[in-house]
């Protein structure tokens, strides 16, 4: 039986996801993960095979403003993303605190976080947002051992979480947005930062 030339896509589209999704959670990130061109086919593919989210969730798309979303901080009060941090360029982070690539890449969100706060860029730099999907009592455990000085954010994985909003279908950890000062989706990143990347992938644009 000949396969037609739309199934063989779609099972290298797979092969493909699956082969990546491998190599993130083995903590790797292959240097064509590292490029746009590379985040852009990987995010297709995911898309293409994840299931339609909730037809009345509001979802991100590139260039679009971004849904608002609200969510408690560790202290219990509620955020509103992006507009508490409006004026601002925002990268929001999505982890948990059992995702080993998740907490790798933390120092590096750290370091950028805090030098986009330092001298004449406090308020102006970009500020970084974690967002964990994950329970808040494991994630403050967590942080108590391994302190971030951003701000950290709670939401519980499912269909319609606020990383599936901000175009993550299928809830693929780490995932990284940069939205723009005016509230724009810019960019999108599945797994994680290595060592100086972020500087780099925060400035460039398409």
């Amino acid at each position: 039986m000949k396969l037609k030339t739309s199934h063989i896509l779609l099972i290298a589209v797979v092969g493909a996801v699956l082969g990546a999704a491998v190599g993130l959670w083995r903590g790797g990130s292959s240097p064509l993960l590292r490029t746009e061109a590379g985040q852009r086919a990987l995010q297709g593919a995911l898309s293409a095979t994840a299931p339609a989210p909730p037809q009345d969730l509001p979802v991100a798309r590139r260039g679009e403003t971004v849904p608002t979303v609200r969510l408690p901080d560790l202290d219990g009060a509620t955020v509103e993303v992006p507009g508490a941090y409006a004026g601002r360029p925002l990268l929001v982070n999505f982890w948990a605190s059992w995702c080993g690539p998740c907490i790798e890449e933390m120092p590096e969100l750290n370091r950028y976080a805090a030098g986009q706060n330092a001298g004449g860029k406090a308020g102006d730099g970009t500020q970084v947002v974690g967002i964990a999907l994950d329970d808040a009592d494991a994630v403050r455990e967590f942080l108590a051992r391994i302190p971030v000085d951003y701000p950290v954010l709670i939401d519980r994985a499912g269909p319609r979480d606020s990383s599936v909003q901000l175009g993550n279908p299928r809830g693929v950890l780490p995932y990284s947005v940069l939205i723009s000062a005016d509230g724009r989706l810019l960019k999108q990143k599945v797994g994680p930062f290595q060592s100086g990347e972020i500087d780099g992938w925060a400035t460039e644009r398409d």
